[in-house]
């Protein structure tokens, strides 16, 4: 791993906690009886997104900015889609943070990507989602079947709209 790899790990990270930010403004309002959870889960992926940024920024990179609009990658209509949906978040923003954690080169991104990658697998089980043996290494974007949540939208993609995989 280099720093070229170090930094695509962290910006993707990035772009994962963007589409939390954005992913849990949805989940939470399908949330009567946990709307307080999913605010603090909210602020803890802002909060996350934020230091990464400025650990980005300290790297010598530019964070990169989230997409205008996601795609969700499944209908949140109630409370049962709207925890699924935080799980789905959860688990894949994990597989995000296992990579970085590999290939962070200095001990302070290594060691809040491990944070991070903890975080995500406990919120994961907060949200109902089964315990995995190896957090970050299951539901990995990329893996048939899956990807990266919510979508990022260019203007083009809101224009016509995908097809569900």
């Amino acid at each position: 791993m280099n720093a070229e790899d170090e930094l695509t790990a962290a910006q993707a990270a990035l772009a994962g906690e963007h589409a939390c930010v954005y992913g849990y403004g949805v989940v939470g309002a399908h949330l009567s009886d946990d709307a307080e959870t999913a605010a603090r889960a909210l602020q803890a992926h802002r909060d996350r997104r934020d230091d990464l940024a400025a650990l980005i920024r300290a790297g010598g990179g530019e964070p990169e900015a989230s997409a205008p609009t996601y795609e969700l990658p499944q209908p949140v209509t109630d409370a049962a889609s709207a925890s699924k949906l935080a799980v789905l978040m959860e688990t894949r923003l994990a597989a995000l943070y296992a990579d970085l954690v590999g290939a962070a080169q200095s001990g302070e991104l290594r060691e809040f990507a491990a944070q991070a990658l903890v975080a995500a697998s406990v919120a994961r089980g907060r949200w109902g989602g089964e315990p995995v043996a190896f957090p970050g290494l299951s539901g990995r974007p990329g893996t048939p079947g899956t990807q990266a949540s919510p979508t990022p939208q260019t203007p083009s993609d809101t224009e016509t709209p995908e097809s569900p995989q």
